[in-house]
């Protein structure tokens, strides 16, 4: 007599649907091949990424790499379900911080966990990746979707972002910045994606839901919060190769204060004129809701500038000009002067 068979446990009841995961690579399949350039060898789907590096015209490259996160913006965005900015986000921490090196952005690649897979969802996310990488001139060559249940909460998800940029050897930044070198800086796009700890407090602390209109501009607060980060990629390349460009810093957490003096050498620190630029009002509004002083402003957000650039002072008209012509709004902030760490004049708050 046969003994009666049980049914087994299948992998779709412990959470994990692998119908999903391919419904979703077939999504995101067209958004990855719309970031095509020159150097890609294969679509997504094979256990690696390639890439061509003569292709994509280098005879003796340095690679660079960068990799970082959205942080709590997420929270926002997973709060208020507007999800396709957030992919832009992950692409411009990462792809900024290569331009500093004098790097052009050849790929990236990003990782996506969450408890359960929404394919909606998730695709609207690589959407915003991909549009990201277009924007940059990077190819999205792949990615991992982890669906992890038990590890996070309904509707929560977490994202990460991988990438990789090229320079002809002897090319790199920092290099060649000297006293007397004009900091032009370059307007951010609001926040960013840095301080949104700080940012969820204030909130939290005027009492205001994500729906309620902004109290420092149009729309409902959440979406003004979500913002993306501003691509400098394109723009600050054409400076770099037109000559003249000494240093960039990416102004991210640790704003002005922190993150200028990563890029100047030894012995040599920045002075800033505040009243150069103006504050922008979602920055006046978080500070004076949080009754934060003037210097932890500047040392948490980027308070209206997402880049500087360290520029020969003969070079720093025709630079801030084709800046100008790029797209990016330029302000001459400051200079390079003896000492170390960054000092400041005027009033910003």
């Amino acid at each position: 007599m046969m003994s009666e068979r049980r049914n087994g446990l299948t992998y779709s009841q412990a959470g994990v649907d692998i119908d999903a995961g391919n419904a979703l690579v077939e999504r995101i399949k067209p958004a990855a091949k719309r970031t095509n350039r020159p150097g890609v060898m294969a679509g997504l789907g094979g256990f690696g990424a390639l890439f061509d590096l003569k292709a994509a015209g280098y005879d003796d490259p340095v690679l660079v790499a960068a990799t970082d996160g959205v942080g709590t913006k997420l929270r926002i965005a997973i709060d208020t379900g507007v999800l396709d900015g957030v992919g832009i986000d992950l692409v411009a921490m990462c792809v900024n911080d290569l331009v500093c090196q004098g790097a052009e952005p050849l790929f990236f690649l990003d990782y996506f966990a969450t408890g359960k897979l929404a394919v909606d969802e998730a695709a609207t996310v690589v959407e915003g990746i991909a549009e990201g990488c277009a924007r940059a001139g990077c190819a999205l060559i792949g990615g991992e979707t982890a669906e992890m249940p038990g590890m996070y909460g309904p509707g929560d998800f977490d994202l990460a972002g991988f990438a990789v940029g090229a320079m002809q050897r002897g090319t790199e930044l920092p290099a060649g910045v000297a006293e007397g070198d004009v900091l032009l800086g370059l307007a951010s796009d609001g926040v960013h994606s840095n301080g949104y700890s700080l940012v969820r407090k204030v909130v939290e602390l005027a009492g205001l839901g994500w729906d309620a209109p902004s109290p420092f501009g149009p729309g409902a607060l959440g979406a003004a919060l979500l913002t993306p980060t501003r691509l400098y990629v394109k723009s600050a390349l054409a400076a770099i190769r037109a000559g003249g460009v000494h240093a960039l810093a990416h102004i991210t957490g640790g704003g002005l204060t922190e993150n200028l003096p990563r890029v100047l050498p030894e012995g040599l620190g920045a002075e800033i004129d505040l009243s150069s630029w103006e504050l922008p009002p979602v920055f006046r509004w978080l500070g004076e809701t949080a009754d934060m002083q003037e210097g932890e402003v500047l040392k948490t957000f980027n308070a209206g500038l997402g880049m500087v650039l360290a520029v020969a002072p003969a070079r720093a008209e025709a630079l801030s000009a084709l800046l100008a012509e790029a797209g990016e709004t330029v302000h001459r902030i400051g200079h390079v002067v003896p000492g170390q760490g960054v000092s400041y004049s005027g009033r910003l708050l």
